[in-house]
């Protein structure tokens, strides 16, 4: 078989392209969802235990846990989580609990939220969130199956 100058320029042309799709089928997802580093969008996760709701986070007040930053409202609950990140970090690393469930990661919205048995669950919106309310025992046991393993693709 011969290579024209055609099919040489054809290949020097995709290469990159198949470089950065290789690249990308061998990546694994982060263990935690971070935009920008920043976890759960900037949320306060120890306000979900003690306020009740999303709070913001101050981004001067932070502590890094799992190669992501997380932001609190006071120094008092970035203690609280720094001392123990496990009991207030949500499960799942942040990812949607009902994608998790399905067998895949998505993004997650501070305000799709629930506390289960002492546990942070995020979604993807408050529509997915209603959907994860059918049954969340059976969509906690099917992404406690399904995880950490969804991160590998």
């Amino acid at each position: 078989m011969s290579l024209t100058r055609r099919h040489l320029l054809t290949l020097a042309a995709a290469t990159p392209a198949l470089v950065l799709t290789t690249r990308a089928a061998f990546a694994a997802t982060p263990a935690i969802y971070a935009e920008s580093g920043i976890a759960v969008d900037g949320t306060d996760v120890v306000g979900y235990f003690t306020q009740g709701e999303p709070v913001p986070g101050n981004s001067e007040i932070t502590h890094d846990y799992m190669g992501a930053t997380w932001q609190f409202s006071t120094v008092e609950n970035r203690d609280l989580f720094a001392a123990n990140p496990e009991k207030y970090a949500p499960q799942y690393g942040g990812y949607c609990a009902f994608a998790v469930s399905q067998g895949y990661t998505a993004s997650t919205v501070p305000e799709a939220w629930s506390i289960v048995d002492d546990k942070l669950y995020l979604n993807f919106s408050r529509r997915v969130q209603r959907r994860w309310e059918r049954d969340i025992p059976g969509h906690i046991a099917a992404a406690d199956a399904n995880w950490p393993g969804v991160l590998n693709g």
